[in-house]
């Protein structure tokens, strides 16, 4: 456009950036850089009105651009809460987790030590009942002997038969004792038996839950690493779009 001193002036708009213009005004000169020349009108616009247009598109461009910075830091505080919010939750679970874990590892031990004790106990009147049988087998010999003795006292006529008679009953008896007494160590013996092996079974039982809960302590602690770690890049992803949108 033309200005009231005859002077050429040409304006340019360039596009700098994502929602601002910049504009360009070039001066030619009248005698070496003229463009043509054309038709003057009322309307046309002044020195004030391009640096007026000029501070509106600075102005433009600022607004979208603290728009941009809100929108981004808006994104980035939902993350940071989002991620905020699912490590409460994983810790709270890890927390809830092994604290089920060692009230049923509690439990376990009670329930075990409770039939171990059991057991001990079913033992013991077994062993006491074995001790009162052999102490009346015992009482019973010793009559058996002392009505030998005695008959032998009373009975000299028929002595040898009757030495003889009792002598063998008496060896019968023993006998009989000596099957009972081995067979009831054997009952005791097989009784133990049982009794470790349920000891064993129970020890490894524990072991296997105790190991089943650690393996999913584990996963859980592994999930929970993988979401701090993407939570992690997107922080990353976050900050270098706003660098470039900065730059």
């Amino acid at each position: 456009m033309a200005s009231a001193d005859n002077e050429s002036t040409e304006i340019r708009c360039q596009e700098r950036s994502k929602g601002g213009l910049a504009y360009e005004v070039i001066l030619a000169d009248p005698v070496t850089d003229t463009p043509p020349k054309r038709p003057t009108s009322p309307k046309s616009t002044s020195a004030e009105n391009i640096e007026e247009k000029l501070k509106a598109a600075e102005e433009r461009r600022m607004s979208l651009e603290a728009n941009k910075m809100a929108a981004l830091a808006a994104k980035m505080s939902k993350i940071e809460e989002a991620s905020r919010k699912k490590d409460e939750q994983a810790n709270t679970f890890i927390l809830q987790t092994r604290e089920a874990l060692e009230q049923k590892m509690e439990t376990h031990v009670e329930k075990r030590e409770a039939y171990i004790n059991d057991l001990k106990a079913k033992l013991k009147d077994h062993l006491e009942s074995v001790e009162k049988t052999r102490l009346s087998l015992e009482q019973q010999t010793n009559e058996v002997k002392s009505a030998v003795e005695e008959k032998l006292k009373t009975a000299a006529a028929q002595r040898d038969e009757n030495i003889k008679k009792m002598l063998e009953r008496l060896r019968e008896h023993e006998d009989h004792v000596e099957r009972v007494r081995n067979g009831m160590q054997e009952k005791i013996t097989q009784l133990e038996s049982q009794i470790q092996q349920k000891l064993d079974l129970a020890q490894q039982r524990r072991e296997e839950m105790e190991r089943e809960q650690l393996e999913k302590l584990r996963n859980h602690e592994r999930r929970a690493e993988m979401v701090r770690q993407n939570k992690e890049r997107l922080s990353s992803q976050s900050e270098e779009q706003h660098t470039a949108s900065s730059g």
